[in-house]
């Protein structure tokens, strides 16, 4: 076996590897990328100065500055501003609320990253649906899919759109410009809105969020704050030896020593003269523990409250997000009443409320959580990274005095970009640093707000792309394709093209789907002696339909917690939805980029 075979047959089997280390979840997606990238630099298949062209590809640059301004529009109130804008317009309608979610969604979508978008427009959903007889499962899905669609509205409306057009211009491909796809994203919107409109929503679920599923059979609980005495019997016994174990639904939720939290796992704490319990228990149990024997309440001097007014505790439901630090942790791991001095009462998963035996599940994104405790737990809580809250929409902005920089920024990169004045890469990073450097947000903030995992799972993906080409793997690929369907003319293996991109998107992700298919469009084109440029867009636009699963694209992984779905809703609405758009491609991208001879 000459050493040319033998990379064939690594690159094949990285391939093969990576998209099964997706689906399976064996490791993180950017750990699986930079392992195929680390395999393909050990072996030699990549040198290492082919290695560095990765680096050079201009479209993570575009991309992480485009996270900076989507977050400079969130932190100044921009995007939250059109969120109270579809809640005065939606009314008590279902199809209206609809319509004006889609109106306010779309464009949005179009010039940001979609994630903020859903991520501010959720609880702002479920606050309607909380406010009037709406279910937020009949509107959720809408609101993702929305997201989807305006992305495919322009250049920039996506991370898949920006690393196809990073990839042909290493091809020597004229560059995209900002509003070339706009036609045809504002018919794949068009086309999309009138399916949900008419047709999805009659098979979208009426489901529950877990917050209405758990409480609606949920007694009142209440809040109040106890002291041990000096010479209580409890003094130096755990939990499970003093009658508070036996006390009919109240459980301790905090306990202070000298002023400070206790981080003691409550089965392993004694107690001690002075210790302050927090204690949640229905109304009828506030009775029994001021019977009590060695345990007393303490004063209104002390305490700030009326001791006989108990306070109510706070319900809230939150989601964890993709760079969560919960990711990967069970809650018995994070000791986590003792660390936020909140219970968790429910944890929603894969379409399933977990009400019981959940404190060794381990965490992941999408998660939600169904959280009770006192006010000051609960913000504890909120200030963790990554970690929504569903129940209240997003508190206004503190920075919306300079909501206008941020505008103008986006603005700068539109216009720019579609004059064609400055490389789309150049103007983003320049927006970036202005939006910075005006304080729209701080340095810190810019960091958090760049997904460096979706970008090293760009990184380890081009590298495997660029190991397909020079191997001859994406050739030999491209011909399989063109043999099997290239009789049937260039339509018909262009219709293949996006039906191959839209499968796999669902399954292991649209950047990297992307990333891997436009080097054999290229191979394709020219097995067929033409133009990739229609290839390349249907590579853009089928990545980006990811309809049929929650896994495939962020936004549905959002959703899919929020709104209490179940696998299978994602299919019934998505697949003919997919289908439908798969057809439209079909028709349309030939139209709007003819079949040309190659150059």
């Amino acid at each position: 076996m000459d050493l040319h075979t033998l990379h064939l047959i690594i690159v094949f089997a990285l391939v093969i590897g990576t998209f099964v280390a997706f689906v399976r979840e064996w490791l993180s997606p950017d750990l699986v990328a930079l392992s195929a990238f680390a395999i393909l630099l050990l072996t030699g298949t990549v040198g290492a100065e082919d290695a560095l062209q990765v680096f050079s590809n201009s479209a993570p640059i575009t991309i992480g500055a485009m996270f900076v301004l989507s977050a400079a529009l969130e932190r100044t109130g921009a995007i939250d501003a059109l969120a109270r804008i579809f809640l005065r317009i939606a009314g008590t309608s279902e199809l209206r609320a609809l319509l004006a979610l889609g109106l306010v969604t779309v464009p949005l979508s179009a010039f940001i990253n979609n994630t903020p978008v859903v991520v501010v427009f959720m609880p702002v959903v479920l606050a309607l649906a909380r406010n009037t007889e709406l279910k937020a499962s009949r509107l959720l899905i809408p609101l993702s899919y929305f997201s989807i669609l305006g992305g495919t509205c322009t250049l920039i409306g996506t991370s898949t759109n920006l690393l196809v057009d990073g990839i042909t211009k290493q091809h020597g491909m004229v560059p995209f410009g900002v509003f070339e796809i706009t036609p045809l994203g504002i018919i794949y919107a068009a086309v999309g809105a009138t399916y949900l409109f008419f047709i999805g929503r009659k098979l979208l679920p009426k489901r529950e969020t877990l917050a209405a599923l758990i409480g609606s059979g949920m007694a009142r609980q209440f809040l109040m704050q106890a002291v041990i005495s000096r010479d209580s019997p409890l003094v130096g016994k755990t939990l499970a030896e003093t009658p508070l174990v036996r006390l009919r639904d109240a459980r301790i939720i905090d306990v202070t020593r000298i002023g400070q939290r206790v981080e003691t796992p409550l089965n392993e704490l004694r107690f001690a003269p002075g210790d302050q319990l927090l204690v949640e228990t229905p109304v009828a149990g506030v009775k029994s523990i001021r019977e009590m024997p060695g345990v007393v309440f303490r004063s209104e001097a002390d305490l700030g409250m009326d001791e006989s007014e108990p306070r109510e505790a706070v319900l809230m439901e939150g989601i964890i997000g993709r760079r969560s630090t919960f990711v990967g942790k069970t809650l018995r791991e994070m000791n986590f009443r003792q660390r936020y001095g909140v219970l968790i009462l429910a944890v929603h998963r894969q379409g399933e409320n977990l009400r019981e035996h959940f404190e060794d599940v381990r965490l992941a994104f999408g998660d939600t959580l169904l959280v009770q405790g006192p006010a000051e737990g609960i913000h504890r809580l909120m200030q963790e990274r990554d970690f929504l809250n569903l129940t209240e929409p997003k508190q206004r902005a503190y920075r919306p005095h300079r909501a206008p920089i941020a505008i103008g920024a986006i603005t700068l990169v539109i216009v720019f970009g579609s004059f064609e004045l400055l490389p789309i890469a150049a103007v983003a990073l320049i927006a970036a640093i202005v939006v910075v450097v005006a304080r729209c947000l701080d340095v810190e903030e810019a960091y958090e707000s760049v997904e460096w995992n979706l970008l090293f799972i760009i990184f380890g993906m081009l590298a495997l792309g660029h190991a397909m080409e020079t191997t001859g793997a994406a050739h030999l690929l491209a011909t399989g394709v063109t043999g099997a369907f290239g009789r049937f003319g260039p339509a018909a293996t262009l219709s293949v093209t996006y039906f191959v991109a839209m499968l796999l998107t669902e399954f292991i992700g649209n950047n990297a789907v992307a990333v891997l298919l436009t080097p054999i469009t290229f191979e394709i084109a020219a097995s067929l002696g033409l133009d990739a440029r229609p290839f390349a867009v249907a590579v853009m636009f089928g990545s980006s339909a990811s309809f049929a699963t929650p896994i495939g694209y962020q936004t549905n992984t959002y959703v899919f917690g929020a709104g209490g779905y179940r696998f299978v809703d994602f299919p019934r609405v998505g697949v003919p939805l997919n289908l439908l758009l798969w057809i439209v491609a079909s028709f349309l991208i030939p139209y709007f980029w003819p079949f040309t001879a190659r150059p």
